[in-house]
């Protein structure tokens, strides 16, 4: 596959002050695939480090001389390391957590070495206050699922990829191609962005083939339960991850989660699912300004999944029945196609940033307005309004755009054709509303930061 990753992480190789990088993902998201293709393309040796697989090698990291480090892997692997010619991947390092630490004699004593660490638990370990991590000493590559950009290349759609990244606002999208790559969206509706799902469906075209893939990674979700350390049970946290897909797009009450927990119990559960990247929260903000984190209300949450594929999959959507709708609201009360949203919009992100989704309620008493989502771009606040259609009111992006006039520009996300136009309306209670609405159909999104300067 073609991550767009791999160019971030070339460059990090030709970095003259390279310091040790940790990806952080959920598991299956592609990052000890991503790592073996760096050093394949670059031509370099793979020392590639499994700690659960074969946890004695942990011993190696005893000193904090690298150069003894490297002489012991040598030995217990029967083979000749050379720093400048080498990449060492320590994959699931959370498996002992006391090697964190270790990196920074790398990034100090032997800069020419690349050292990657990988982990799908890790968020347990960096939250806790027992690991001495080395500040300063490290960088982050935070990794997704693949992007609607990616699966067009995975599924050898390259030229309409790359037509996304030349789309301009002048000369538009035809007909017959926007409903081409609409139809293209849909597919990923169902296969979602995870490695094995996609990969499943370039090589056997098969939905049921597809179902059990889906089927296996949420599987292996649930096993990984026993290893979050007896913090709470393994029934909540399954509870709480079914319920997710459930309510897409709406406010999460953790009461809806389980009917039998606590609600301390059930919110320790969606916490735990959050720091493991499964789930995302979707945080209520002002939006008055950024950073937008500085506002934001936490009574207020939304929640999404890790992968559309996989919420579909929970939902027992078919591929035939989307194909045949002409509106994606139709899907899940359109919850479907705000999840998609907020987990593209989490693709456009630098690597070297973790990404957070916020959206704007209205706490006034008596009203219910709520814009999808808000994200900072520059220095500038953009509401984003999710139509899963090609029409719809935009009700609440109109109040908002009232309350918030140093808004100048709003972004409608929906199955229509792209289009920029002027509003000028009043609303009930006769007050002037003037902004600019960029419309985008949802294929588009990965291209939202350049289609806003």
């Amino acid at each position: 596959m073609k991550r767009t990753c791999i160019k971030y992480l070339q460059n990090w190789l030709k970095l003259s002050g390279r310091q040790p990088l940790v990806i952080r993902g959920a598991r299956q998201v592609g990052k000890t695939w991503i790592v073996r293709h760096l050093a394949e393309i670059e031509g370099k040796t793979l020392i590639e480090i499994n700690l659960e697989k074969k946890p004695h090698l942990a011993s190696a990291f005893a000193s904090n001389e690298p150069e003894i480090i490297l002489k012991r892997l040598g030995l217990a692997l029967e083979m000749r390391i050379d720093p400048s010619n080498s990449i060492i991947f320590i994959d699931e390092i959370q498996a002992d957590p006391r090697i964190f630490a270790k990196l920074r004699w790398f990034a100090e004593d032997m800069p020419e070495l690349p050292v990657i660490a990988a982990g799908s638990l890790l968020e347990f370990v960096l939250s806790s206050h027992e690991i001495s991590m080395p500040v300063g000493r490290i960088t982050y590559m935070y990794l997704e699922p693949l992007s609607f950009e990616e699966f067009l290349l995975a599924i050898g759609r390259d030229i309409l990829a790359q037509g996304l990244k030349e789309f301009v606002w002048e000369e538009g999208i035809d007909d017959v191609t926007h409903n081409k790559l609409m139809n293209i969206f849909k597919e990923y509706l169902i296969i979602g962005g995870m490695p094995a799902a996609v990969s499943s469906w370039v090589i056997d075209g098969s939905l049921s083939v597809i179902s059990r893939v889906h089927a296996d990674i949420l599987k292996t979700y649930k096993e990984d339960f026993n290893k979050y350390g007896g913090r709470i049970s393994a029934e909540l946290l399954t509870e709480v991850i079914e319920a997710v897909p459930s309510y897409l797009g709406e406010k999460f009450v953790y009461s809806k989660a389980s009917s039998s927990a606590r609600i301390e119990q059930i919110k320790k559960a969606f916490n735990l699912l959050c720091q493991a990247r499964v789930c995302h929260k979707v945080s209520a903000v002002s939006a008055n300004g950024v950073p937008l984190k500085a506002e934001e209300l936490p009574l207020y949450f939304k929640a999404i999944f890790l992968d559309v594929g996989l919420c579909s999959s929970a939902l027992k959507l078919s591929l035939v029945d989307i194909l045949e709708l002409a509106e994606l609201d139709l899907i899940n009360s359109g919850g479907v196609a705000e999840q998609v949203v907020g987990q593209l919009l989490r693709t456009i992100f630098p690597f070297y940033e973790d990404p957070e989704s916020y959206y704007w309620v209205s706490t006034k008493r008596g009203t219910s307005a709520e814009v999808d989502y808000v994200m900072q771009h520059g220095r500038n606040v953009i509401p984003i309004e999710v139509k899963a259609g090609t029409t719809g009111r935009l009700k609440s992006l109109h109040r908002l755009m009232y309350l918030k006039k140093k808004l100048p520009v709003a972004v409608r996300i929906s199955s229509g054709l792209p289009v920029v136009s002027q509003i000028d309306v009043k609303d009930h209670e006769d007050n002037q509303i003037t902004y600019q609405l960029r419309s985008l159909p949802f294929y588009l999104i990965g291209e939202l930061h350049r289609l806003l300067d």
